[in-house]
């Protein structure tokens, strides 16, 4: 197990160390919270949930606005909570 300590910014902003970051192998991550204890686990493939969209392309919709929900699923689906 991996510890290390650092500083929250006033805007809330934290530095996941080096070490830790390679470790997830991932540039994205996302927060599960139990009682006291926060966990930092990585987003693995958000570009496979576009994969579902691509076949769905829709005239005037760009690709940040499908980047955008591919990201909304792929976080959905490891967290488990739907979409508001």
């Amino acid at each position: 197990m991996t510890t290390t300590a650092v500083k929250i910014t006033r805007k809330g902003q934290v530095t996941i160390p080096k070490e830790i970051r390679e470790k997830l192998k991932s540039n994205a991550v996302y927060f599960e919270v139990e009682d006291d204890a926060v966990m930092v686990k990585p987003v693995r493939d958000a570009a496979g949930s576009l994969s579902e969209y691509a076949g769905n392309v829709k005239p005037g919709v760009s690709m940040r606005q499908m980047k955008d929900k591919a990201w909304e699923v792929a976080v959905r689906e490891k967290t488990n909570r739907k979409s508001s």
